[in-house]
């Protein structure tokens, strides 16, 4: 749990799930699965056989772990902080039961000095159950698209009842073309970063920054990756962008 996060785009993580499974190819060089890896070998049991290795490097094996403790954690967090929701997982994966769902959103709505970002790859199961879920405005809702064929998630999205919607275009390993922005009102963007980072066409971001210019969408650009992404950096034709949605909660 980091009170302190260096994801550029929070300020804290929160993971009442761990483990999850591959199923894009956004999910391949995933630093979650590293990150597991080296918690099992620092002894916490919360991470303990949610990997196998393959090609030498740390891969999900499809385990899921419910903590049941997690909960309690954003209610000692007295300031309110931004909070992304499964950093090491997958909130919507499809062994997570709907009950422990709704009892995670029971918990971010009565913990309403707190925002928290929502992020998932599963985007068929999200428009499946937010019917059964109660949104409260400091909930955001976030799909990941990695390329023009997962641009579908944000349809799926758009479906939900999130008030706050936002797209995660990161990594970003293909042109995304031209989006549709309706109702959506944060972008992120950024390169893989770490062993075996794939490449980013300076273009593809561009074009994603202008678009969201043009539709008065929020825009955040997080880095250009690769294996040294500090050195990389992450300004964008002279400028960072940090840019937060309207109705960002301090």
């Amino acid at each position: 749990m980091g009170t302190n996060s260096k994801i550029e785009w929070t300020e804290a993580t929160w993971n009442p799930v761990a483990g999850c499974s591959i199923v894009s190819p956004g999910c391949t060089n995933c630093y979650a699965m590293r990150m597991a890896q080296r918690l099992e070998a620092m002894g916490q049991p919360k991470y303990q056989g949610l990997t196998r290795k393959s090609g030498g490097r740390p891969k999900w094996n499809g385990r899921i772990r419910i903590d049941e403790e997690a909960l309690k954690i954003p209610r000692s967090w007295k300031q309110g902080r931004m909070i992304f929701v499964n950093s090491m997982s997958d909130l919507f994966h499809e062994d997570v039961p709907l009950d422990f769902i709704k009892r995670v959103f029971a918990v971010m709505r009565v913990c309403s000095h707190h925002t928290f970002q929502v992020l998932t790859k599963r985007s068929d199961r999200l428009k499946e159950l937010s019917p059964f879920l109660r949104w409260s405005s400091n909930i955001w809702m976030g799909v990941s698209v990695e390329s023009a064929d997962y641009t579908f998630r944000i349809d799926d999205l758009r479906a939900s009842g999130a008030f706050t919607k936002f797209l995660s275009l990161e990594p970003l390993v293909g042109d995304v073309g031209l989006l549709d922005l309706d109702g959506i009102e944060w972008a992120i963007a950024g390169g893989e970063s770490g062993p075996g980072a794939r490449y980013m066409d300076p273009d593809w971001v561009r074009s994603i920054r202008d678009q969201c210019v043009r539709s008065s969408v929020a825009f955040h650009f997080k880095q250009w990756g690769g294996v040294n992404k500090k050195k990389a950096g992450r300004t964008l034709d002279g400028r960072t962008w940090d840019e937060l949605p309207s109705r960002a909660v301090a």
